[in-house]
């Protein structure tokens, strides 16, 4: 935690001393005093009282405290963020400090997903950093809070608070309620639109047969799902990727207990935004920041918990790209390992029957981290934004009731190990992430069958071309990295499509990502990808490739002579974005095995 001397200062504010970290202690309003004391700011003063600064008193002497919110009006996810924010100002406000509210991108992965917009999502979670950093820097803020809410948003605002590296709380948006179709008679989230989609491509999308209603066409369950399936705020309600990341950074002590399953709409959520400011002002006085919490050994409970609970795969990509922004020894061989010892123990969507808003109600995100702490799984040890250790935050939290169905015993997990598998081979040199929880088996060998881009799977799905009686598939998707996407896209239409249609035969293997939703035995994240020459780049139709979740191998039966001598053939790829945010993004990023991050050692002077 805080001691009286000073920080080693983020990497990204050495050459700026005017930001620098200050020595532990002083005053609450340790930053913006720079430009409050005295009169040689007299501008920044006069902008500051015309904002609304009230009196001499609070413009010298009252913290100032940041409120970031990744709202827009157009997304479940976000919509709601604004007024959770405008109740965090108010509580903030009441404590005698001063709250500024302002305002991030996002993008609904939901809403892109399949099309160019999606391209655009990975990025803004580089945009969210950027912008809240430069908001608290420039704005000398003496502390950061933010209410994130869609996939992206989490990593962002904690890759952010590791740069500024000042007193910060995160505050999640909250998970949706579940959605219900009369015509399947069953809860439904977002994820049911995409399976449902390739069940009615392949003529198996039916309504369940009620008296007086027989005449229900597919294309009526279809609107159905689709008019019912997100009924209100809230990030998806599975444990996708932003369930996935709310939790983990719980686990890892960046937010008050119980933020990542809290509802969206629910008056703990409420609450917890009542909470933030005087929880924010214990921060400030115990002088806690974000790289006191963001540690190897936080960084070790997130991976056990996401292996717990059945988490999104680009889990993996966000925490390697939180370490590396937080100077955080952090690799493909920590999530590889945290798997190899971790059970998977969590009956949640994707792969099971119940989402994040049923695991609230049998006491959430505190009540699993008291059983693992308890468990030897979690260290309770690690210091959190309450001034208490893990251990002490969820030690009055009930516990999980035995009789309860969601989260299974230690004693019988649904998959001994995580269903998070790193692999290696000579298609994937420098690391894949496989999502495989073991329902579909632990091994896969089939013929290939390649597409240079994500559109021309997706068409061949809508045309029910891919067909069981193909035989055993391993799809290939390729040129959608963070460099030949450009973006990294989610394949969620793919992925969904497939389960939906009941193609069993079919594996997926891609240098982009999946969603949190997917499931079924996919592989993403191909490092090198194909764009830069990867071994995925000279993959043909009808080699046999073998997906390997024991041995961790993903390998192509070609030999090393044919592939040097396709490698001699191969005719480069070309970027067709060459100008705009994307082409920026394509310069800049790194490689998936490390995060792909942009703000990576930029040494261009």
């Amino acid at each position: 935690m805080a001691d009286n001397t000073s920080r080693p200062e983020p990497e990204g504010m050495k050459a700026f001393p005017q930001f620098r970290s200050l020595p532990a202690g002083g005053p609450l309003n340790r930053w913006s005093h720079s430009v409050t004391k005295g009169h040689e700011f007299p501008g920044a003063q006069a902008m500051l009282y015309g904002a609304g600064v009230p009196n001499e008193d609070m413009m010298k002497n009252a913290p100032q405290v940041g409120i970031a919110t990744v709202w827009w009006e157009g997304n479940p996810c976000n919509m709601h963020l604004l007024d959770l924010g405008k109740t965090v100002k108010r509580a903030v406000e009441s404590r005698d400090m001063i709250a500024w509210q302002f305002n991030t991108v996002g993008v609904s992965d939901a809403i892109t997903m399949g099309g160019e917009g999606m391209r655009y999502s990975l990025q803004t979670r580089e945009i969210i950093a950027d912008s809240i950093e430069t908001m608290t820097c420039a704005q000398h803020h003496d502390a950061n809070i933010s209410i994130p809410g869609c996939d992206k948003n989490m990593p962002g605002v904690i890759m952010a608070a590791a740069r500024h590296n000042r007193p910060f709380l995160m505050i999640y948006g909250g998970t949706i309620k579940k959605g219900y179709s009369n015509l399947l008679e069953d809860h439904i989230n977002i994820s049911t639109c995409y399976e449902a989609s390739g069940a009615l491509n392949y003529g198996k999308l039916h309504a369940k047969a009620r008296p007086g209603e027989e005449g229900r066409t597919p294309s009526d369950v279809m609107t159905d799902i689709e008019r019912h399936a997100c009924p209100g705020a809230g990030a998806c309600g599975g444990m996708y990727t932003a369930n996935t990341m709310a939790t983990a950074i719980e686990a890892m002590g960046l937010t008050l207990p119980g933020s990542s399953s809290f509802p969206a709409t629910s008056p703990e959520k409420a609450r917890e935004c009542e909470q933030a400011a005087e929880a924010i002002k214990v921060v400030m006085e115990k002088d806690i920041r974000p790289r006191d919490l963001l540690t190897r050994a936080s960084f070790e409970n997130a991976l056990v918990l996401t292996m717990i609970l059945g988490g999104s795969t680009n889990g993996v990509l966000h925490f390697l790209a939180m370490a590396n922004t937080a100077d955080v020894p952090l690799t493909l061989d920590d999530v590889d390992r945290a798997s190899n010892r971790t059970p998977f123990l969590a009956d949640l969507a994707p792969s099971g029957r119940y989402y994040m808003e049923d695991l609230y109600k049998i006491g959430g995100t505190p009540a699993i981290l008291k059983m693992l702490v308890a468990a030897g799984y979690i260290d309770g040890s690690i210091p959190t934004v309450t001034g208490r250790t893990l251990a002490e935050n969820v030690a009055d939290w009930p516990s999980l009731d035995p009789n309860q169905k969601i989260i299974r015993p230690l004693s019988d997990p649904i998959k001994k190990t995580g269903h998070i598998r790193i692999l290696r081979g000579n298609l994937a040199p420098g690391g894949a992430v496989a999502k495989i929880t073991g329902k579909e088996g632990l091994s896969f060998t089939g013929f290939a069958r390649v597409f240079n881009k994500e559109h021309e799977l997706d068409d061949a799905l809508s045309a029910g071309k891919i067909r069981v009686e193909d035989g055993n598939l391993v799809l290939i998707v390729r040129n959608e990295g963070p460099k030949g996407g450009p973006g990294m896209p989610e394949q969620l239409r793919a992925s969904a499509a497939i389960m939906g249609a009941g193609l069993t035969n079919v594996a997926l293997v891609t240098d982009g990502r999946y969603s949190g939703a997917s499931h079924g035995f996919i592989v993403g994240h191909v490092v090198p990808e194909a764009a830069v020459g990867g071994p995925l780049a000279l993959v043909r139709d009808g080699d046999v490739v073998t997906i390997d979740a024991v041995g961790n191998r993903l390998d192509v039966d070609v030999s090393d002579e044919e592939m040097e001598k396709r490698r001699s053939e191969w005719k480069g790829f070309e970027p067709k974005v060459t100008r705009g945010v994307l082409a920026k993004y394509a310069r800049l990023v790194g490689d998936a095995s490390h995060g792909a991050v942009t703000d990576r050692d930029l040494k261009w002077w």
